[in-house]
């Protein structure tokens, strides 16, 4: 603000938003699951995936369908899934909630129906990844 200018009710109320707007959601991307993002040959997929995962840091367990699910059967239980492009998209990143504020990237995988044995790898692999993170967790 420039000298002898005085703020307009505007910019006052635009400081007190910023004030009591609420923290972000922290998503952690296990290093795995990035290279399993980077190796989508697609960009435009691979950007999507980006949006999705922005999209729960903003949101947190908030974010609705289309674009996220709980991953259904016992192989998946506790884990949900990424739906890019509202559900259009054929890759699926699969995440947990291991913290109060913090959500884990464990796997990113083909949709279900467009792959099924790959999709029921990235939920293995995620599984997986959780143990090692919880067991590491512990040992802390």
């Amino acid at each position: 603000m420039s000298q002898g200018r005085t703020e307009s009710p505007l910019e006052r109320r635009r400081e007190v938003v910023a004030q009591v707007t609420p923290a972000r959601w922290r998503v952690a991307r296990h290093p795995e699951a990035v290279k399993e993002r980077n190796a989508i040959n697609d960009a435009a997929e691979r950007v999507a995936v980006a949006h999705v995962i922005e999209k729960l840091e903003v949101d947190g367990p908030t974010l609705r369908s289309p674009h996220q699910s709980g991953l259904m059967g016992g192989e998946g239980s506790g884990l949900r899934e990424l739906r890019p492009r509202r559900g259009r998209s054929r890759w699926r990143p699969i995440y947990r909630r291991t913290e109060e504020r913090l959500f884990a990237i464990l796997a990113v995988g083909p949709e279900a129906e467009i792959d099924n044995a790959g999709y029921a790898k990235a939920v293995r692999l995620a599984k997986q990844r959780l143990r090692r993170l919880e067991k590491g967790r512990k040992t802390e």
